[in-house]
């Protein structure tokens, strides 16, 4: 049986989270942290300290951040710099090796108009951190192309960040075939 551990924000935690356990059957267990990943800046804290037990062991870990960090909040910018993303993106790769080599990061979801977020940041950050990770041999799962494709249909219209029903369908169906290539 192979173990799986899920991080991140709460695209994870009410969203594919709620699905993926399901989708990939009794071949699998999953663990996954109770907790909201929030930002970068705290996934990292809790892979260091917190979710050290639940993640040992992992063959597969998938993961995203992004969200929470390149929100912007009135006129002082946006709440992780690009580049202090980038190096806390880098540290929870670099921590996550040494439990396993097959790790997958999701990119950040767009969302519709929203007050704090906008795609061209979401566009930009992950721009910037793909190819970093992929270059110490992450593997990169798309779902902001296969959410931004749906928008409408993908993201909720009451709060213009989380995945509907069908959002969180596609996201794990794509999420499952991500961690099935690697098992």
């Amino acid at each position: 049986m192979k173990k799986v551990v899920l991080l991140g924000d709460s695209i994870r935690l009410i969203g594919y989270g709620t699905k993926v356990p399901e989708m990939l059957g009794t071949e699998y267990t999953v663990w996954q942290p109770s907790d909201n990943g929030r930002y970068a800046q705290y996934t990292l804290h809790g892979v260091l300290e917190d979710w050290v037990d639940g993640i040992a062991g992992a063959d597969i870990i998938h993961w995203n951040n992004g969200l929470w960090d390149m929100s912007v909040h009135g006129d002082d910018g946006v709440f992780t710099p690009l580049e202090a993303y980038g190096d806390f993106i880098m540290r929870i790769a670099k921590a996550l090796k040494k439990t396993t080599g097959k790790i997958i990061f999701a990119t950040t979801t767009p969302v519709r108009n929203h007050p704090l977020n906008n795609n061209e940041i979401a566009r930009k950050y992950n721009e910037y951190i793909v190819p970093k990770l992929e270059a110490e041999g992450i593997i990169i799962n798309d779902l902001y192309s296969l959410v931004s494709a749906n928008l409408d249909d993908y993201i909720r219209e009451d709060d213009s960040v989380h995945l509907t029903a069908a959002g969180i369908d596609a996201c794990s169906r794509q999420i499952c075939a991500k961690i099935k290539s690697l098992a």
